[in-house]
């Protein structure tokens, strides 16, 4: 099938909804985290204090939690300091390249991580290729980057196939 590397594994509506102890019992040990409409809206400079309760309650459970975003160094390393994370910036997603240094630098299997975004072409597809379990949170602001706004034109065809063929459909949550 053309589409299923767009299909997400899990699909929640936002990163406080991601049932983490599932992810810990299913051997998950490393989260990779989009920034940008993920964790805040992209005119946000800094987490806030619900954003700084969840990462540390994450690290904590005892995951590896690294920032993974195709943002600029200086806004990416601005949330990675805050939150007290690695991070890797202009990651380049969807291509696989920034997944595997991750994987390897910080010595985890595939299997072994998860890849949380709110889009479908680059954190999704991306995570798929990689053989990672992808994680797909609704989008939390609709102020968005031009590029972006071209993805949104590519993953709505997409989502409108994978509704058409009952395999994914936005508002329905599964994990």
């Amino acid at each position: 099938m053309l589409f299923k590397n767009f299909k997400p594994d899990m699909y929640y509506k936002d990163i406080f909804s991601i049932n983490y102890s599932k992810l810990r019992s299913k051997g998950i040990k490393c989260l990779l985290f989009d920034l940008d409409n993920t964790i805040e809206p992209i005119l946000i400079p800094y987490p806030d204090s619900e954003d700084i309760r969840l990462f540390s309650k994450l690290k904590i459970m005892g995951f590896k939690v690294i920032i993974m975003s195709n943002s600029k160094r200086e806004r990416v390393i601005s949330f990675a300091k805050k939150l007290g994370v690695d991070y890797n910036f202009l990651s380049a997603k969807p291509f696989i390249k920034a997944y595997l240094k991750l994987m390897y630098k910080y010595n985890f299997k595939s299997y072994e991580i998860a890849a949380i975004g709110d889009q479908i072409v680059t954190d999704v597809y991306g995570a798929n290729n990689a053989q990672m379990t992808s994680i797909f949170v609704d989008k939390i602001s609709n102020i968005e980057l031009k590029k972006t706004k071209i993805n949104r034109f590519i993953e709505k065809i997409i989502l409108n196939h994978l509704k058409n063929k009952n395999e994914f459909e936005k508002g329905n949550y599964y994990e």
